[in-house]
Parts: structure tokens; C-alpha cells; sequence
């Protein structure tokens, strides 16, 4: 299904997430040890993955 509004149980997708706090990811190609992604809510772990992809961060000026 094109853009499913959610995942059930043992749904397989490609995901994209904009993380809300900095963190310290990797392609899973790249080094895998920072390339895996566990999402837990209410104590249960929701989804597990591994990193295909990053966006690079966009550019903050500073403030002088």
C-alpha cells in the first residue's frame, strides 16, 4: 500500500523519521553497531529497523 496511515503487527515498511532530539546514527552499511533503530513507547518496544539513509542536518546560523 502507497503512504499507509499506520503499521500493524509484523508489517514490513521503509519508514521516514524526523527525530525530535539530536542522535548518534550511522548507515547500517556504513558501521552497523550505530546503524540499528529500536522506537519504545509505554515500555514496549513499537518498531525495530535499521538505518538505510540520512538527510544531512540543516544549516543554523549562529547568533554573533
Amino acid at each position: 500500500e502507497e503512504n499507509p496511515q499506520f503499521l500493524k503487527k509484523n508489517d514490513v515498511a521503509i519508514v521516514k523519521l524526523s527525530p525530535i532530539k539530536k542522535a548518534c546514527i550511522e548507515k547500517y552499511k556504513d558501521f552497523p553497531e550505530l546503524g540499528r533503530l529500536a522506537v519504545r513507547d509505554m515500555a514496549r518496544t513499537v518498531c525495530v529497523g535499521v538505518i538505510l539513509d540520512i538527510d544531512p542536518a540543516p544549516k543554523v546560523a549562529k547568533a554573533k
